[in-house]
């Protein structure tokens, strides 16, 4: 495998806005170079994820090793990245494309550029990418290509004349694609002679292997037997496996340079092996590390914890194996009063923590709880120190407060013109700042700035809902500025109930609070006791709601005789009440928690 020339080797990602068929076309690319029989073949063959293929969405980046005999005569070695379009994932495309020379943008010939496309696309292109323009699901009856070619050429600036026109649904002309990639797209460059360097771009654990890493070799060899240093932190591994993926793991002798396969060493954790970290020749090291990839920063977080209170070791194991393969997913232990013990966990978006829940529940069968989402804010005190506030309950008290910073957002949000009005008037009730609106035929692109805690509740299932499914939206990190922030306590029977604390602007305090208040009254269940439920601000309630007492007829068995006796039955009752409010806990059922968090706050 190691005698392939630098020059028959082309490595390339699929890149595309959610559903416009990266992960169909990758099936057609194998199913048309013969790496499985019709056999083994499966739609969505690179989703290997249960929870990928029922949603029908990418969430790990995907490798495979495609051989390909060219009309020139050659045979290519093609190594393919299968990317995920959300934007949550945004951090898993810009892994894959570093380790790639030259990429496919995607469009749909019916829906046309679309606001993923834009980000992933200006991403390849920071990469320093090759773009081969593929207009896909041309043979559907809605389908415009010289539209969207016109459209790819004005929003993006990308030259569409020698586009290629496929339906990776049917098959039709994915022949083109792979002439394209032989010719278009760039050798990579590597010196075998050249001391060993390889970029770590992903790595997993498996019960059998240990950690398998996926690597991109620069220069040099990788071999089996060889030591091996990781540079970020100096550990030394010696391979047992190397090999690439086609797409089955299959075990080869060595790695060249341009290759791209996995290499397996016995590792036990998957904190050793740093994604973006470089692989030197331990006795011939490399003195600079390959410029790796920014680290994943979390932009929301929530506590997690275990329905059953024994779980909690288990839910301990379960993140740990989940963070073996998603670099981007951080968590760290924490207390409440309410839930007991979990874990404060960080995600890249709702969508990220969403798939996260699932997975626990699915794969390791665990029953949990998540609190109200948050974001990062930036809390000033007032003797000038900073810190991070990932949690409202650990907020400290308004007398030591100078001032808070909130996270901001830059928005793009691609939509059909009719719909415009109602968008505009979301994005505004959300405090949004309108930078541009500009026209690409009938459709509107909208650049907007929000603060990110309008953002992670509800915004996106607004935003699907106001534009009848039609728009598209993306967005990146804009910065912290001050915000008029306040924390929101809820107080069940006078004791706080800190898992449903949570930050809001002061201008929306009340709102939310009386929201959260009216949902809470119709979720706990009577006592014999009044219950008030408040939400309060410091110590200022601003919103109240009383759950009324279960009446019990203490007076039943008096029939006749003397009023008096009754009033003093009553009077007793009333007495052992007020009694009971005072030392009375009101247990707040999980089913409760549940409902009122998943509140469309």
């Amino acid at each position: 495998m190691t005698d392939t020339p630098l020059a028959l080797i082309r490595n390339f990602s699929i890149i595309a806005h959610i559903d416009h068929g990266k992960s169909t076309l990758a099936d057609r690319l194998i199913q048309q170079t013969g790496a499985l029989t019709a056999r083994e073949m499966k739609e969505q063959v690179l989703d290997n994820m249960e929870i990928e293929r029922e949603r029908g969405i990418t969430i790990k980046a995907q490798t495979v090793r495609l051989t390909y005999p060219a009309k020139d005569g050659k045979t290519y070695v093609l190594n393919l990245m299968d990317t995920p379009g959300h934007v949550d994932f945004a951090y898993e495309v810009s892994r894959s494309l570093a380790a790639c020379e030259g990429s496919l943008l995607v469009v749909d010939a019916s829906q046309g550029v679309e606001a993923q496309t834009l980000a992933n696309v200006y991403q390849a292109i920071d990469a320093g990418h090759e773009i081969v323009p593929v207009l896909n699901k041309i043979d559907l009856p809605a389908a415009e290509p010289a539209r969207v070619k016109q459209q790819i050429e004005d929003v993006i600036g990308l030259d569409t004349s020698d586009a290629v026109e496929i339906s990776a649904k049917t098959g039709l002309n994915i022949e083109g694609v792979l002439e394209a990639i032989v010719q278009r797209l760039p050798p990579p460059k590597g010196d075998a002679s050249a001391t060993t360097k390889a970029l770590l771009v992903d790595s997993w654990y498996d019960a059998y292997l240990g950690v398998i890493i996926l690597v991109r070799v620069k220069d040099g060899f990788l071999r089996k037997g060889q030591r091996i240093r990781m540079m970020s932190n100096g550990a030394v591994h010696t391979i047992e496996q190397v090999g690439v993926f086609a797409p089955k793991l299959t075990p080869t002798d060595s790695l060249g340079p341009g290759e791209m396969g996995y290499v397996t060493a016995a590792i036990k954790t998957v904190a050793d092996t740093n994604v973006g970290d470089t692989l030197t020749d331990d006795r011939n090291p490399a003195t600079e590390p390959l410029p790796g990839f920014k680290p994943s920063i979390p932009v929301v977080w929530c506590g997690l914890y275990p329905v059953d209170a024994d779980d909690f070791e288990k839910l301990r194991e379960s993140l740990g194996k989940l963070r073996l393969n998603d670099a981007s997913f951080h968590y760290e232990t924490e207390t409440s009063a309410a839930l007991g013990f979990g874990f404060r966990c960080g995600f890249l978006g709702l969508l990220h923590l969403e798939i996260i829940q699932e997975r626990l529940s699915r794969e390791f069968d665990l029953d949990l709880i998540a609190t109200a989402p948050s974001v990062v804010y930036k809390v000033h005190k007032t003797n000038g120190e900073m810190f991070e506030l990932h949690n409202p309950a650990d907020m400290p008290d308004g007398s030591v407060l100078d001032r808070i910073e909130e996270p901001w957002i830059k928005a793009t949000i691609m939509l059909p013109d009719d719909y415009l009005g109602p968008v505009l008037a979301l994005c505004n009730e959300r405090r949004g700042q309108q930078v541009e609106l500009t026209y690409v035929g009938a459709r509107a692109m909208l650049v907007y700035r929000l603060p990110l805690n309008e953002v992670v509740f509800d915004f996106y299932d607004r935003l699907k809902s106001v534009s009848r499914g039609y728009a598209s939206f993306d967005y990146a990190m804009d910065g912290y500025e001050d915000g008029d922030l306040v924390k929101i306590s809820i107080l069940v029977n006078n004791e706080p109930v800190d898992a449903l604390s949570f930050m809001a602007h002061r201008s929306q305090a009340e709102r939310r609070g009386r929201q959260i208040c009216e949902k809470l009254k119709d979720l706990i269940p009577r006592q014999l006791f009044k219950i008030p439920i408040q939400a309060a601000i410091g110590g200022r309630v601003i919103a109240r709601e009383t759950i009324g007492a279960l009446s019990k007829d203490v007076t039943a068995k008096c029939y006749g005789g003397d009023i008096s006796r009754k009033r003093k039955l009553l009077e007793k009752q009333k007495e052992g009440k007020k009694r009971m409010r005072q030392f009375g806990k009101v247990e707040i059922p999980q089913s409760a928690f549940i409902a009122a968090l998943k509140m469309d706050a």
